[in-house]
């Protein structure tokens, strides 16, 4: 099972998923409205790591963390 968070102005509570990949849970994603328009614009860090592709496979207890862009300075 990972957990998955949503930082900053994204109102999703913390899920748990039995998931293995990050394109899975994009699929997942996808079809809750709120995440949607964050899909594209968000970074995307697994346990505090970034990372740029959907093909990472996950292990139980990984931590993803949805990264909206942010103003401010």
């Amino acid at each position: 099972m990972v957990s998955v968070e949503f930082l900053g102005p994204i109102e999703i509570p913390t899920m748990q998923l039995e998931i293995g990949s990050l394109a899975e849970l994009g699929e997942i994603l996808r079809t809750i409205d709120e995440s949607k328009k964050w899909l594209e614009v968000s970074a995307i860090a697994i346990n505090d790591t970034l990372v740029d592709s959907l093909d990472i496979e996950l292990k139980d207890g990984d931590r993803i963390c949805l990264l909206p862009p942010v103003c401010g300075g």
